[in-house]
């Protein structure tokens, strides 16, 4: 039964964008173990330490909504111990893209990209994947990889638990805006993993799901919405993608022992969101 999805009657047509409800309060209440998530990945160091290492392109990590470059650290440092150049954000909070955000983003990736001669590796946290997205799309020429985590890109914006949060600090509106919701669900021209939870108490999963195109992939984890950033399976998964040669890339491998970590999907969003 799901958790964050409207009962439709028998014989209905499949769920559309508008059918998706937010996690419920249990998954809400279960984003408290993102400390659990924390200590695992402290716990984890050793294993993930044997990771293979990088090429030392630069990688630019942006938070999610309401939070600065302190939550991404964990990550950047545990990139950068892969031989990655990571770069934070560097506009504090992340209160929505107000004006000056995004062209702030545009001129960080033209100024990362030149100093290293090197495209770079895109990351985003929640409402950061998305600008990594439509970064992607604008300045495809720049972008080696987009990674996202538990980010809403498909669906309607209302489908999470911070809308509210997000109109207020933003001072946008989430109203329908079917072309707004069909830009956001395109994804990039360059190699596009979601990495995402069906256990996201913030953002419903349905709503972090790429569509089945070749040079696109979701791999499920069970995280946190606040701890996926910090979540061993997800950092793990991070670091297998992000050492892909971008010619030559190919989706995530769960076979082996990985099948009992991680699944992967490559449904649309709306036909993922019908069969559960």
């Amino acid at each position: 039964m799901a958790l964050n999805r409207r009962r439709k009657p028998a014989g209905a047509p499949p769920p559309g964008p508008d059918d998706l409800q937010p996690p419920g309060p249990l998954l809400l209440m279960l984003e408290a173990r993102a400390p659990w998530e924390w200590a695992a990945m402290l716990a984890a160091a050793p294993w993930l330490r044997q990771l293979p290492r990088g090429d030392g392109h630069p990688v630019i990590v942006y938070p999610g909504l309401g939070a600065t470059d302190i939550t991404t650290a964990p990550l950047r440092n545990f990139l950068e111990e892969r031989g990655y150049v990571t770069y934070p954000w560097k506009q504090g909070f992340n209160f929505g893209p107000r004006n000056g955000v995004l062209e702030a983003c545009r001129e960080q990736l033209q100024h990362v990209t030149g100093r290293h001669q090197k495209k770079a590796s895109l990351i985003g946290w929640s409402l950061g994947g998305v600008y990594a997205r439509e970064l992607a799309k604008e300045q495809p020429d720049q972008a080696r990889c987009v990674i996202t985590l538990g980010s809403p890109f498909a669906g309607h914006p209302r489908a999470t638990n911070a809308w509210r949060f997000y109109e207020m600090v933003s001072g946008q509106s989430v109203a329908h805006n079917e072309e707004l919701i069909a830009q956001l669900k395109d994804p990039p021209p360059v190699p596009t993993t979601s990495i995402y939870s069906k256990t996201d108490g913030v953002v419903a999963w349905q709503c972090s799901i790429n569509p089945d195109e070749p040079h696109t992939e979701n791999i499920e984890v069970h995280a946190s919405h606040i701890g996926m950033g910090m979540n061993p399976l997800a950092l793990y998964a991070i670091a297998d993608r992000l050492v892909q040669d971008p010619q030559r890339w190919e989706r995530f491998d769960v076979r082996g022992a990985r099948r009992w970590f991680y699944k992967t999907t490559h449904h649309s969003p709306m036909q993922a969101a019908s069969r559960f």
